[in-house]
């Protein structure tokens, strides 16, 4: 059974649509990657997968289940989207606080959970609005996984961010997947599909599976399609 899939998925802003017919399945332990040009869909779509947006037509289903009303997502889903969330005159302690409502889950992650190895706990004092584009990523995943969600949305999660910063994020989503958490990551970036397990093309509102060995003019010529 898939833990993630969304079934011919549709959405428009007034008159103009956005998502025709797209559809992608995620299992545990999978990174699926999102591919397509600017303005293809896919913070709609990441929106949508989140619950932040309504489609207009299709259907989303976690572990089998058909998810209707919100809870179904703020039980499946954290969501880290490209602009940072985070609010910057409080400290990255606040910003946890407001997604953490369990001080002891918050504390126990702190010590030796995913905190930890984010390395949220070193910056913790420090006022969000001070820290570099690495670290406030790590802090906005550190706060998409506040509930122990098992899917986790990122869309372009290193944009803008130097080489050392891309890698870290890289390897703690790789210690999400091993414990067995399915990521969808919305990328630009060729490197991030070394992570995937399968790969999406949006193209035209619609989605297809495409190679995910596949780089450079290759790759181009399927977003383009």
């Amino acid at each position: 059974m898939e833990r993630l899939q969304a079934v011919n998925i549709a959405s428009s802003y007034g008159k103009k649509k956005v998502l025709w017919s797209v559809n992608i399945t995620a299992g545990a332990g999978q990174c699926v990657g999102i591919v397509g040009t600017n303005g293809c869909g896919k913070s709609t779509l990441l929106n949508i997968l989140a619950g932040l947006r309504k489609a207009d037509a299709g259907d989303i289903y976690f572990d089998g289940s058909h998810a209707q009303g919100r809870q179904p997502f703020i039980n499946y889903v954290g969501y880290v989207p490209q602009e940072s969330n985070l609010i910057p005159e409080l400290s990255v302690m606040d910003n946890l606080r407001l997604w953490y409502q369990d001080a002891g889950m918050l504390r126990q992650s702190l010590e030796q959970g995913f905190l930890r190895a984010l390395g949220v706990e070193q910056m913790s004092r420090l006022k969000a609005g001070m820290l570099s584009g690495g670290m406030r990523k790590r802090v906005s995943i550190g706060c998409a996984l506040a509930g122990n969600p098992p899917i986790l949305l990122l869309d372009e999660p290193d944009a803008a961010l130097d080489l050392p910063g891309k890698a870290d994020i890289r390897q703690y989503l790789c210690m999400y997947k091993q414990m067995g958490g399915t990521i969808l990551l919305a990328t630009h970036d060729e490197m991030d599909l070394d992570l995937c397990d399968s790969v999406y093309a949006l193209c035209k509102g619609v989605s297809k599976e495409i190679d995910r060995t596949l780089r450079g003019q290759n790759l181009l010529n399927q977003i383009k399609e």
